[in-house]
């Protein structure tokens, strides 16, 4: 079993006390999207766990507490795009604080568990293509010496990111130009020894080397535990994504970096009232649980193929 941590919220960013507390009791508790009195229990016992997939956008709060995961294997997507606070409103400074924790993880864990995401890519008046360009070009320079791989997307269309998006001034982007700006990206990804691939894009770039990724990677997990893993493709997302089966722990409408493009907000108000009702020793990550809460526990297996098949 893979845990994705999480593709709905920033964990490391602001919930690594509710996540650690969580692995040392075992268990966590989520409720499904869909059926909000529907509850999953969640073990997150070593033996099950194959691997911790952690999404962030400033994994600073989390940065001494790692030890706390030294049982587990687990690596970073880390997204560190070059938007000024009119897109992403809510992060520290990229120079003084982001970049450098992206170059500590990095020491901490190695190159190899920290992939650099630089992404939703559109354009507008401000950003450009040669914006984009000039600063990832600054930001490729800066973060190759810590990480092997950049994973790329451009902008989807949410029906509940399109009054955050309206006062951007979004510009056409075509498969055309996303084909040459994928191009230049290519250019210097490979002048600075870093891998590129694209997260869910149906374009094909293979011919610029850029390959169609996994963000949640069961062979990247295998390498790293030096054990094969077989994990199916994750049927529950989009048909271009090419991740491994994963269990998520986060929960929607929690993530306080306030990225205007962010699919998994639907207002900053509800945003607001979750996080109020978020206590780091609950098995909730917001909430408690209601009398008409079901909990039913996972039915979880490990992918490791060479070893003995634990299941509860």
């Amino acid at each position: 079993m893979i845990i994705s941590a999480s593709r709905r919220t920033d964990i490391p960013a602001f919930y690594s006390d509710w996540f650690l507390n969580r692995v040392r009791a075992g268990y966590a508790y989520v409720r499904n999207p869909m059926n909000v009195h529907q509850i999953s229990q969640i073990s997150l016992s070593p033996e099950l766990v194959d691997g911790i997939v952690f999404w962030t956008k400033n994994p600073t709060p989390m940065l001494d507490k790692l030890d706390a995961l030294r049982d587990y294997m687990y690596y970073f997507q880390f997204t560190l795009n070059s938007y000024d606070a009119d897109v992403e409103r809510n992060l520290p400074s990229k120079s003084k604080v982001i970049i450098p924790a992206f170059q500590r993880l990095s020491g901490l864990i190695g190159p190899d568990r920290v992939i650099w995401r630089y992404d939703p890519v559109f354009l507008s008046r401000t950003y450009t293509m040669d914006y984009h360009i000039r600063y990832f070009e600054e930001l490729a320079k800066r973060l190759s010496p810590y990480t092997k791989k950049c994973t790329i997307s451009f902008l989807d269309f949410y029906r509940n990111t399109e009054k955050n998006l309206s006062s951007l001034s979004l510009e056409r982007f075509p498969a055309e130009q996303q084909e040459q700006l994928a191009k230049s990206f290519a250019e210097i990804s490979h002048s600075y020894g870093l891998r590129i691939d694209t997260c869910a894009e149906r374009i094909d770039l293979e011919r610029y080397g850029i390959e169609h990724g996994r963000c949640i990677d069961s062979q990247l997990l295998g390498q790293l535990i030096q054990c094969p893993m077989d994990a199916k493709k994750d049927r529950n997302q989009r048909l271009e994504c090419g991740c491994a089966e994963s269990v998520d722990i986060g929960a929607y409408d929690t993530c306080r970096n306030g990225c205007r493009y962010c699919y998994a907000n639907h207002s900053e108000k509800l945003v607001c009232a979750n996080s109020s009702r978020h206590h780091p020793d609950s098995p909730l990550l917001v909430g408690e649980i209601g009398m008409e809460d079901k909990i039913t526990q996972r039915k979880m297996v490990s992918y490791r193929k060479d070893q003995i098949q634990f299941g509860v």
